[in-house]
């Protein structure tokens, strides 16, 4: 999974939040940035069980498009499809 600039932001408040307490508006930002990971790992969850669906019912187009989609999301093709 590439990094999304939400993840470098988590990294980035995560390490100023082992130094110091976080600022009223960095502490949103970290509650934001872990909804938003959140939403995009179930997103990523539903897709691969959505692939997998496409794969035991042969449906090979239908599963090219759901490996387009997490591709998008996040940056790489699935592993089974990686060289």
């Amino acid at each position: 999974m590439s990094l999304m600039p939400i993840h470098e932001r988590l990294a980035e408040l995560w390490t100023i939040r082992s130094k110091r307490a976080l600022s009223a508006e960095e502490l949103a930002d970290f509650e934001h940035c872990l909804a938003v990971n959140a939403m995009v790992c179930r997103q990523v969850a539903n897709l691969y069980n959505l692939s997998l669906l496409a794969s035991m019912t042969g449906d090979t187009e239908w599963q090219h498009d759901i490996c387009r989609k997490i591709e998008r999301l996040t940056g790489t093709p699935p592993a089974s499809t990686q060289l």
